[in-house]
């Protein structure tokens, strides 16, 4: 009884070893977490150590691409230059970039002042008429070409024509006071001349001798007298022919008519209250003779002189750009603007150019503040 016992018991024994060595173990690890705080300033280190690296990268990726795309403008530039850089390596960029950068200090940089403005006319005129008339001829239209002293237009003056008249009288009437003054002048003459002789010979009296005398001077006196009164009479006669003569309005100097007023019939005021009133016959415009006058920053005055060369172009023939030379700088700059006035000569500009066009210019001018040559 105890052996089966004992038997069981060793089976059993046998069997709970046998359980044991097929079952699993939980295994014993010593790691401990990392802390939360480390994991969050790790992070953001990493990912800001990746940035700089990109962005480094990129950077010298791009002053790689600039310094072969330099090389490469150098070399189109300057064939010498060209043939010597083909031979240098990686190596030698940097002594490219000293050759170029003791190229371009040796080459003065430029600029440019610009401006904009308008095409004037200096030898501008308006005519007005001297003297009151009346229109009777007008020989011109606007636009057309005028020489100069040629008749533009022709009035009439009733006043004018009997002033004249009136002097040509009075000159005659003077001639004829003239002429018997001198008569009388001569027998004057005569007569002091034998009182004289008589005198001389004791045949007459002192007294008859003063007297002689005394008419002579008067006939002097006389003659004088006719001679300013036909003096005179010719001074009327060349104001009454003045004031005709300026009737007949002529042009001052050759150009174009670029404005009429007048028209046949109208009564003109003389100039003085015509110029009050504003009632000009018409204007001339010497066109052969153009002029740019133009504004451009007063900052750039110390850039600036006569003799200056550079470029405009018309808004009215833009693909037609011509040369413009400095006459002279305004001798006083705009306040309002902040701008100086340049007035500025043309050079074979394009045909159908008039005044008030507007037109760009452009000078280009050294850093140094020096005019370019």
């Amino acid at each position: 009884m105890n052996t089966h016992v004992d038997i069981l018991t060793e089976h059993g024994r046998r069997r709970a070893e046998t359980l044991k060595s097929l079952s699993l173990e939980a295994l014993s690890y010593d790691i401990q977490p990392p802390k939360p705080m480390l994991r969050r300033l790790v992070l953001p280190a990493c990912l800001s150590a990746l940035m700089v690296g990109a962005a480094l990268g990129a950077f010298l990726y791009r002053s790689d691409v600039v310094r072969q795309f330099e090389t490469m403008a150098g070399a189109l530039s300057d064939p010498k230059r060209s043939a010597a850089g083909s031979v240098v390596t990686t190596s030698g960029q940097s002594e490219r970039i000293a050759e170029r950068s003791a190229i371009s200090h040796s080459i003065p940089a430029r600029r440019e002042v610009t401006g904009s403005g308008f095409v004037v006319a200096p030898r501008m005129t308006t005519v007005f008429s001297k003297y009151e008339g009346r229109i009777t001829d007008i020989t011109v239209e606007a636009g057309g070409a005028v020489q100069a002293g040629q008749v533009l237009i022709t009035l009439y003056d009733a006043g004018a024509r009997f002033a004249l008249d009136q002097a040509t009288d009075a000159k005659a009437q003077a001639e004829l006071v003239l002429a018997a003054s001198r008569i009388d002048l001569a027998q004057a003459g005569t007569l002091l001349n034998r009182a004289e002789i008589l005198a001389a010979r004791d045949a007459t009296s002192r007294q008859a001798l003063e007297a002689a005398r005394a008419v002579m001077e008067r006939a002097s006196n006389t003659v004088a007298q006719a001679r300013q009164s036909s003096g005179n009479a010719d001074l009327a006669i060349r104001i009454a022919q003045e004031r005709l003569e300026e009737l007949i309005i002529r042009a001052p100097f050759a150009g174009t008519v670029t404005r009429l007023d007048a028209h046949v019939g109208d009564t003109v005021l003389a100039r003085v209250d015509s110029v009050r009133e504003s009632q000009s016959l018409l204007t001339i415009t010497d066109t052969k003779s153009l002029v740019i006058d133009a504004d451009v920053a007063e900052t750039n005055i110390a850039s600036l002189r006569p003799g200056l060369r550079g470029e405009a172009v018309l808004d009215g023939f833009p693909g037609r750009p011509f040369t413009i030379e400095v006459l002279r700088l305004a001798p006083v700059a705009s306040a309002d603007k902040g701008t100086i006035a340049l007035r500025l000569a043309l050079d074979n500009p394009p045909e159908g150019i008039r005044p008030n066009m507007a037109a760009r210019i452009r000078i280009a001018l050294d850093t140094s503040g020096e005019p370019a040559q």
